[in-house]
């Protein structure tokens, strides 16, 4: 979900554990040459997502912190590349959470439908992390740097 905290918490558990650190959002701007909701403006919201997709799918990298969109969930062929590349860490906080947090959501880029609520987009998405992820950590009421040493003791173990 947008707001999560995905790319800070990654780039801090990237610094914590000495890996290199991918943000999967970056890749796909330098792949399209725009931002994120330009994307979704131009070629609509359905044609991001196949983009997340095939992008996710030719990652190639080992002991690395990647950070994916929020929509990385609709393709199951590449959550399951994800898997055969790492666990994949659900960080999970609460709608009310993520609505104080994200202020600018007509700016993010966005995967979902023009008539899709915050709140909708959230319980569709939940449901889809909560199938793919082998560890989840919540979020609530935690500074980033908890949550990345929380996230980096249940993947040493």
């Amino acid at each position: 979900m947008p707001g999560a905290g995905k790319s800070t918490i990654g780039v801090i558990l990237a610094k914590q554990t000495a890996r290199d650190f991918v943000d999967t959002d970056l890749l796909i701007q330098l792949k399209e040459g725009c931002c994120l909701q330009e994307t979704v403006n131009e070629k609509g919201y359905l044609e991001l997502r196949r983009i997340e997709g095939e992008v996710l799918q030719n990652l190639d990298v080992k002991n690395h912190v990647v950070a994916t969109g929020g929509s990385a969930v609709y393709s199951e062929a590449a959550m399951r590349h994800l898997r055969e590349l790492g666990t994949i860490i659900y960080l999970k906080v609460s709608l009310q959470e993520l609505e104080s947090r994200v202020t600018n959501e007509a700016q993010r880029g966005l995967a979902r439908p023009d008539d899709q609520t915050f709140a909708q987009m959230y319980d569709e998405r939940c449901e889809l992390y909560k199938r793919y992820a082998q560890v989840i950590i919540e979020c609530d009421g935690k500074c980033p740097e908890q949550i990345a040493c929380e996230v980096d003791n249940m993947i040493a173990v």
